[in-house]
């Protein structure tokens, strides 16, 4: 039967199936990517490099089903001409392509599914360097941010998604003899098989800013569960997601399958067809992590599917005291400024009491901490190189717009008060980059504030309130209403933080206490920490619990009587 069959993949990839398994389990640090491209060598970083400007001018090739034309208009934010086609395919020759490649892949079994998804891993990591340079050069992220965070901290949250997948189709055996005595005669015996059975085509609609990371865990799930997955990236950050469906699509084809399995629908700019095809019935999975108005429609209109969304956040940060008011100040700073404020995580509100914030040099007053505050970003910056490095380029210029309408009105006193303005530079290396420094606000908290209403970008409030327990009880009511995928606070006040302790457990989300340094808020370590909750508007699902994999499949049982 289907849950007896092996795999040379499987063999090869056994140990490291393993050693994830087990660090799901117990929730450890551990990471098989490096996150350091310098571990590739100079060789490496240069052919890495090289592959990645083969790309450029140039027409992408994928051999799938229903082309109907090219498209391509994807444009680097650091100024760096791509100017690459993609094929454009039929949403309906691609659905039937991959409903024709489903049975073979659902009758091989968990262990030879997850061997060829473990192997498209390892390929994706041996072709590293490009993928990297890809992600920088459509969602603006800078070059080590894009390798350590949407390479090997995506990888390492693909590999998750298998382990965990993984783990819970074998709590199902293939096969038992179930057997129940009678009082007269010969027992009952019953022979029962059970099959992991997907249900159905997963759509993946991807982000522009985070584009594999916030894409591969749902994409690994689905296929390794038995789902075919048809990919659909966002139109200005088509290369890397085209990238991994290149590679997935040789890896299943080379392992005796249907490279149907696995399919890119890209869209022209400015239109998008998750919507249209969302709804389709043969679409049963749906992750979504691209913009929160497509996100809420589907949330909204498709009830048919097993549906994980990721959108926008606000992620709440009260100061109340601390014993390390610089490590404080520089942990904030790195957040705000790391590439330009555009990661989901991204600390956006800062909530301080008016009696100011406790340290072992005396008390801080709100107005002074605005001002050490915009001193740390600009110290922080003051390096152009380090500077660039840490802010990349902004994806999309409507966060500039955006950007100027609010230092315009927060210069006019007419919305909050200005404490760090916005300032466009240029990058060392790449001059036409799309760059601004982050723009620092001070706010009164009302419940019109249209600033919680703001997407990502380099963009930072600050909100003071009469008390440390108002700020919080402020942040549990904005979190609950906008979403959040994060919470920290600044407090030794045992009361304080159980109060937040409390607020975290109600909204779901990932409380930080006191952290200071180089230990940010923003960061999720796969294999040990859970991105995200699905208890608030900011996201339906989280990476990487039960339900995300569970939900994928279903068991599909075959009973025989035997004499």
């Amino acid at each position: 039967m289907a849950q007896d069959q092996t795999h040379p993949l499987f063999d090869k990839h056994i140990n490291t199936l393993r050693q994830s398994v087990a660090a799901c389990e117990a929730r450890i640090s551990w990471s098989f990517h490096p996150e350091s491209p310098a571990k590739r060598g100079d060789a490496g970083l240069a052919a890495g490099r090289e592959a990645f400007e083969a790309y450029r001018d140039a027409s992408f090739y994928l051999d799938q089903p229903g082309v109907i034309g090219r498209v391509g208009a994807e444009q680097s934010p650091y100024g760096l001409p791509l100017n690459i086609s993609y094929p454009q395919c039929s949403a309906d020759a691609l659905i039937v392509a991959a409903k024709n490649a489903t049975s073979a892949w659902v009758d091989c079994g968990p262990d030879v599914r997850t061997g060829v998804c473990l192997e498209i891993l390892d390929r994706l990591h041996k072709h590293g360097i490009e993928i990297a340079y890809a992600v920088m050069h459509t969602s603006g992220q800078p070059f080590s941010l894009a390798y350590q965070h949407s390479l090997a901290g995506a990888l390492d949250r693909g590999l998750e998604a298998v382990s965990a997948a993984y783990r819970e189709m074998k709590q199902v055996p293939g096969r038992t003899q179930w057997e129940k005595p009678q009082s007269k005669g010969n027992p009952l015996k019953i022979e029962k098989l059970y099959t992991i059975a997907p249900r159905g085509i997963a759509l993946s609609v991807c982000s522009a800013t985070e584009p594999t990371s916030l894409s591969w865990p749902g994409f690994f799930a689905s296929l390794v569960t038995g789902n075919p997955v048809i990919i659909n990236p966002h139109p200005s950050a088509v290369l890397p997601m085209a990238m991994t469906v290149a590679v997935a699509r040789m890896v299943i084809k080379e392992a005796g399958f249907d490279p149907n399995l696995v399919s890119l629908l890209v869209d022209e700019m400015g239109n998008s067809s998750a919507a249209m095809v969302g709804l389709r019935p043969e679409i049963r999975i749906i992750d979504c992590s691209c913009d929160a108005q497509t996100s809420r429609w589907l949330e909204e209109n498709a009830h048919e599917t097993a549906l994980f969304t990721l959108k926008s956040a606000c992620n709440c940060v009260v100061v109340d005291s601390t014993a390390d008011y610089k490590g404080m100040l520089r942990n904030l700073t790195f957040s705000i400024c790391l590439n330009s404020g555009q990661l989901l995580a991204t600390p956006r509100l800062i909530m301080i009491s008016r009696e100011g914030v406790r340290t072992p040099d005396g008390t801080v007053s709100p107005d002074q901490f605005g001002r050490d505050l915009s001193f740390a970003i600009g110290k922080l910056l003051e390096d152009p190189a380090r500077g660039a490095e840490l802010l990349g380029a902004i994806q999309s210029p409507d966060v500039l717009t955006s950007l100027e309408a609010i230092r315009d009105a927060a210069s006019n006193e007419d919305s909050g008060t200005l404490l760090r303005d916005t300032a466009r530079i240029e990058h060392p290396l790449w001059p036409a980059a799309l760059m601004a420094t982050p723009l620092l606000v001070r706010q009164q908290l009302t419940d019109s504030n249209e600033f919680l209403n703001q997407g990502l970008g380099p963009l930072m409030f600050v909100v003071e309130t009469a008390t440390t327990a108002e700020a919080i009880s402020s942040a549990e009511r904005i979190m609950r209403e906008k979403g959040a995928l994060n919470f920290s606070v600044y407090t030794d006040s045992q009361p304080l933080q159980q109060l937040a302790q409390g607020v975290a457990i109600r909204v779901g989300v990932t409380l930080n206490i006191n952290l200071c340094g180089n230990l940010l808020p923003l960061h999720a370590e796969a294999f040990s920490d859970f991105y995200a909750s699905g208890e608030n508007p900011a996201a339906s699902c989280s990476f990487i619990d039960a339900a995300f994999v569970a939900r994928r499949f279903f068991v599909v049982q075959t009973r025989r009587q035997l004499a």
